[in-house]
């Protein structure tokens, strides 16, 4: 009898952390819905060939992969990395997209004399540029982007998803004030559905952006996000890092330390 009633305390405790984990985690388990839906996609977008960055446009980039590129993917993937791992090699994979997304925008020509008053034909970046981060994940692109460019510029925007019919809507926005004169770098590490991008790059045409003024600056996205956003803004350039239809959904939690 005593064996019976520690079995039920066990199947009661086993219930109560599995409805208390089921609540914590709703959020996740929205987003991994969403990710099913986009592995569904992703199969009738690949027709059972390779899919390309080529199919989406040349507006999207990928990285050129190397294996650096590939062991930092791998780690941030990998379950078992610690968090402090996690953060170190996310923020290095973060520089790398960062660096490329600078070569995305326009520059001019200059001449500068060397130490030996000797003249160098050089370049500069055309000044106007600011940084815009997504909200939560996006804000672990902020510091890439501020090592790079030092005085640059970042708003931010806060989108949320629907938990029911995953519609996006806008709680937050701050932006430069003369944000339509300036080219925008867009910051949002992973695109699963692609639904929070779109409804933050609307946001930013009704200040006054144009599509091909925005840069998303992005590390992992999947095949369903990238053709809904190509869909909704051809004129506006992704970079990411890897295509793959799977994307990290951790990503978050784990670089701020809120699993």
């Amino acid at each position: 009898m005593a064996i019976s009633n520690d079995k039920q305390q066990m199947n009661h405790k086993k219930n109560f952390n599995e409805s208390k984990s089921t609540e914590n985690g709703k959020e996740e388990h929205l987003e991994i819905s969403n990710q099913n839906q986009d592995l569904k996609e992703t199969n009738d977008l690949k027709q059972n060939d390779s899919i390309r960055e080529h199919d989406f446009g040349p507006n999207f980039i990928i990285l050129p992969n190397n294996n650096q590129i590939e062991e930092l993917q791998t780690v941030i993937r990998d379950k078992n990395t610690a968090r402090s791992d996690f953060v170190f090699n996310a923020d290095r994979l973060i520089r790398l997209v960062v660096e490329e997304g600078l070569n995305q925008l326009p520059s001019v020509p200059c001449q500068v004399l060397t130490p030996l008053n000797q003249p160098y034909d050089g370049l500069k970046f055309s000044k106007g540029n600011c940084g815009v981060s997504v909200i939560r994940s996006g804000e672990a692109m902020e510091q890439g982007l501020r090592d790079c460019c030092r005085s640059i510029r970042i708003g931010k925007i806060l989108v949320q998803s629907d938990e029911h019919t995953h519609e996006a809507r806008v709680l937050y926005a701050k932006f430069p004030v003369d944000i339509e004169k300036r080219r925008v770098l867009l910051l949002y590490p992973i695109l699963s559905t692609g639904n929070t991008i779109i409804k933050a790059v609307q946001v930013l045409k009704e200040h006054g952006v144009k599509d091909e003024n925005i840069v998303l600056l992005n590390l992992f996205c999947t095949p369903a996000a990238i053709a809904s956003i190509v869909k909704a803004y051809p004129s506006m350039k992704i970079l990411s890092s890897e295509l793959h239809p799977v994307a990290p959904l951790h990503f978050g939690k784990k670089y701020f330390g809120t699993e």
